[in-house]
């Protein structure tokens, strides 16, 4: 029998939440809180951390706009779900890192652009965003755990930092790299792991409409378990590239060696494309499980987004594309 999977990017409106819905739930927690009736909604841990994300600087920037072009078909993972279940080894190698995460110190916060551009510089994370114009885009988001969910990412382009950035026409690749500090981030106490984490992507895929710089998620500042101030997402890819609190750009035209090739080049490799057809050495990737759901559902060639990216990677021969 001939199964017809659709695109990953299509979604009717009606499937996922609207700006004003954003706007309501803010205003209506605001409203409980001043009538002393939060608590009766759910913990006070719960209220403490959505009161937190209210404190950073950037939180009157969001919701914003929602670019329509990107979309999915799939319902939206719930907030909870998705900001309590996640990798970040900075803070511990368990999925439940969310309260180890809050630690995270994300003021002051200076992004270094270095290597080969025209200017290298260093600018603060809200001198940043004032320079970009931030969008909403529902992306998917493939683990390569063969895990899924289905997030509002607030943000921009990656290649308008590179823009900013100006790089040289040398410029081959763009190497990201995460904070380190050992008394922030216990993980980082761990001498095996090659620290600070790294990822890199070629300048083609850098400047690909589809490579997005997150700084917000859910209509708000991104939360610090998921990479405030700012990560990456390349939905095309396995998660582990998209590299989380992101404070180092550098510009080169030597390709690096990732965080993850450093510890196991045979099981992660530079180009990490989601492919239902390369298994995992441990285990198939044919099917992924939906965190929001439970559901197992088929895996999609470049998990659906193949319309964007499959031509960037026609003419690389002799390399594990899919790992």
């Amino acid at each position: 029998m001939l199964i017809k999977i659709r695109k990953g990017w299509e979604l009717p409106e009606s499937m996922v939440l609207s700006e004003s819905a954003f706007l309501n739930r803010r205003s209506i927690l605001k409203g409980m809180a001043g009538a002393g009736l939060i608590a009766s909604v759910g913990s006070m841990a719960t209220f403490r951390h959505a009161l937190a994300d209210t404190k950073d600087p950037s939180a009157n920037l969001y919701p914003v706009p929602r670019n329509d072009k990107y979309t999915v078909k799939r319902d939206l993972t719930p907030e909870k779900i998705s900001t309590t279940y996640n990798n970040f080894y900075e803070f511990g190698s368990q999925k439940t890192i969310s309260e180890a995460a809050q630690a995270l110190k994300i003021r002051p916060w200076t992004v270094k652009i270095d290597g080969m551009v025209e200017k290298e510089m260093e600018i603060g994370i809200d001198d940043l965003l004032s320079k970009m114009q931030l969008e909403e885009r529902l992306y998917r988001h493939r683990c390569v755990e063969a895990w899924s969910m289905v997030v509002p990412w607030s943000g921009f382009p990656l290649k308008d930092l590179v823009k900013l950035a100006a790089p040289t026409s040398g410029a081959k690749y763009l190497v990201m790299q995460t904070f380190e500090d050992k008394a922030v981030a216990p993980g980082q106490k761990q001498f095996w792991y090659p620290w600070p984490y790294t990822e890199g992507l070629t300048m083609e895929e850098a400047t690909n409409d589809l490579t997005f710089l997150v700084t917000g998620m859910y209509g708000k500042p991104v939360s610090k378990q998921n990479g405030a101030p700012l990560r990456l997402a390349t939905p095309w890819k396995y998660g582990f590239k998209s590299v989380k609190s992101i404070d180092r750009f550098t510009f080169t035209d030597k390709r690096p060696e990732t965080f993850w090739e450093k510890l196991n080049s045979d099981e992660y490799g530079f180009w990490a494309n989601v492919n239902p057809e390369v298994d995992h050495p441990r285990w198939s990737q044919a099917t992924e499980r939906d965190i929001g759901t439970g559901d197992r559902v088929p895996t999609e060639i470049y998990n659906g987004y193949g319309d964007y990216v499959a031509n960037i990677y026609k003419n690389i021969k002799g390399e594990a594309l899919y790992r």
